[in-house]
């Protein structure tokens, strides 16, 4: 009996040794902007590489026809002044049309700021685990990390989050 015993004892330690940790998301593996590429709007390719160094950094991944993804953009457009030292990147998967008409309906060609493109290798999503749109991913000058949201912001809470992390 004792032999059984320390055998079902020795079975669920070995179990539990070799079982696999809950891995991390990646972007919590590697908490550095990501590499990516874009199909931008005017089909050029938007990478990371295409944003400026030493900035604050916003991406963004909505979808067009998003109603909270709207009221999202609606609220920063509105509050420009407080992100006029972040660099905004919008992706989208959606179809090209859809983005370049978004592009449109909220004039984003007006601020020097904001890069948008087509996710077209469906990279983010997974990266990020997202299931909720519009998501927000936060970096410091340095390229690192602040935080994530999933789902509309007040935009006050985006620039304390930026404020409050130190470069």
């Amino acid at each position: 009996m004792k032999k059984i015993s320390f055998l079902l004892l020795m079975v669920v330690f070995m179990g539990k040794l070799f079982a696999q940790p809950d891995s991390l998301p990646a972007y919590k593996r590697f908490p550095n902007i990501p590499p990516f590429t874009l199909v931008g709007i005017d089909s050029a390719k938007v990478t990371r590489d295409d944003i400026p160094k030493h900035k604050k950094v916003m991406l963004m991944y909505f979808s067009p026809e998003c109603e909270h993804c709207q009221h999202q953009t609606q609220d920063i457009l509105a509050a420009m002044n407080g992100f006029k030292d972040i660099e905004i990147v919008m992706m989208t998967y959606q179809p090209y049309e859809e983005m370049v008409d978004f592009y449109k309906k909220f004039e984003l060609a007006k601020y020097p700021n904001i890069k948008i493109g087509r996710d077209t290798k469906f990279f983010f999503p997974p990266f990020y685990r997202m299931q909720n749109l519009p998501y927000l991913a936060l970096y410091d000058k340095k390229g690192n990390l602040i935080t994530t949201f999933e789902g509309n912001r007040k935009v006050d809470k985006l620039l304390k989050a930026f404020d409050n992390k130190l470069d």
